[in-house]
């Protein structure tokens, strides 16, 4: 169930509103009624094509765009302008997303074509997981969005699920932009007490009328928040549920919202926690171990060798009543961008995790000193990673 603010609004009322609006208004074309549906608005296509004013287009090189029928004239310049073209599978039912890929010789009414939702069927092929792809620009549809950048979609969830899995397989960044297009009535305020964690926020905002640079502070996901994830939602879902087999693999917190751990998967889940925490911050606890401890300090590891991150970073001692937001903010103004954080509240402490070690040793600098809600942070290398690199999967 969504939340609701202190004004009694939820983002259903929002959705709600926007789509009686955009009715009684006659501001949409088909498919109507617009209701749960990302609306198609009127002057969409002209406005999807007006993308190629925006400043970084020109520069994007792989664009990754939602099948939304608004989102058709954006679809068509990208093919226009011979970029990557990537678009999301039908709720994701065989794989991340495919690559549209006009046929030689292509003319400008075949371009037309691959960019409607037949094209997409018609001229696509699949992106596997392990694809070397970098997404330097994501357009998403959305029934509401603020100057702010907040975005509402149409409470599914997926393009936020979308953009979290692009971060889990490397496909994108902190360079990467996001943008949206919407009709201007779409624009309104959204209370900033609506948003979790999990909620993908926008850089630019395209209308009818005007371009607009949202400069939101609020980061963007770092990655899939298992724990907001049912198990119902991980068997709908191949391709997350083979995500989640990787992570479980490199020893990361996988465990879903709705799983109740038995004594000895809460072993193996302490245990995998253990592994980077600095000396004298270990959790306490008790339980019944069944199978041998591992020596202090010792990497966890299954068959096919160690299984820790390139560069991790431990920040401790962070108090009961802080945010996983107020962190990334945080590391958002001191210009600290992991590429993974590991959030684990309950024991006030969360991890860095890096692809080298140099980003990591600029982390602990730019993070030296620093307090949140009054406590100052400890920040040092993770236990495993102090003296030596830990080393890679395999």
């Amino acid at each position: 169930m969504e939340r609701t603010g202190s004004s009694g609004v939820s983002k259903w009322d929002i959705r709600n509103k926007i789509w009686d609006y955009m009715e009684a208004n006659n501001l949409a074309d088909f498919p109507r009624p617009v209701h749960h549906r990302i609306p198609n608005f009127k002057g969409s296509f002209q406005t999807g094509l007006s993308i190629k004013s925006w400043e970084g287009f020109d520069q994007a090189r792989e664009v990754k765009v939602d099948p939304d029928k608004p989102l058709e004239g954006i679809r068509l310049s990208v093919l226009q302008a011979r970029k990557a073209l990537l678009v999301p599978t039908p709720r994701l039912r065989t794989g991340l997303f495919n690559r549209i890929v006009p046929p030689p010789g292509a003319t400008k009414e075949t371009l037309r074509k691959c960019a409607t939702s037949q094209g997409v069927r018609d001229y696509s092929v699949p992106v596997g997981l392990d694809a070397k792809v970098h997404v330097d620009l994501i357009v998403v549809g959305s029934v509401a969005v603020s100057e702010k950048g907040w975005r509402i979609g149409k409470g599914e969830g997926f393009a936020d699920m979308e953009y979290a899995m692009m971060v889990s397989m490397g496909a994108v960044g902190h360079r990467t932009v996001v943008i949206t297009a919407v009709h201007d009535c779409q624009v309104v305020d959204i209370p900033e007490e609506l948003l979790d964690d999990h909620d993908l926020t926008v850089d630019y905002i395209l209308t009818p009328t005007r371009i607009i640079k949202t400069e939101c502070k609020q980061p963007k996901p770092w990655g899939i928040m298992w724990n907001k994830i049912s198990q119902e939602t991980l068997k709908k879902i191949p391709v997350l549920k083979i995500l989640h087999g990787r992570e479980k693999l490199e020893g990361k917190d996988v465990l879903l919202k709705d799983e109740r751990p038995d004594t000895l998967t809460a072993e193996k889940t302490l245990r995998a926690a253990n592994e980077n925490f600095p000396e004298g911050s270990r959790p306490q606890a008790e339980m019944t171990s069944l199978a041998q401890p591992r020596q202090e300090g010792e990497a966890l590891s299954d068959e096919r060798g160690p299984l820790s991150a390139p560069a991790t970073v431990y920040v401790g001692n962070i108090s009961s009543g802080t945010r996983v937001s107020d962190l990334k903010e945080a590391l958002k103004t001191h210009h600290v961008t992991p590429a993974r954080l590991s959030w684990r509240g309950a024991q006030h402490q969360a991890f860095l995790s890096y692809s080298d070690k140099s980003k990591a040793e600029e982390a602990i600098a730019a993070l030296k000193g620093l307090s949140l809600q009054g406590h100052p942070l400890r920040v040092e290398w993770a236990r495993n990673q102090q003296g030596k690199m830990a080393p890679r999967p395999r």
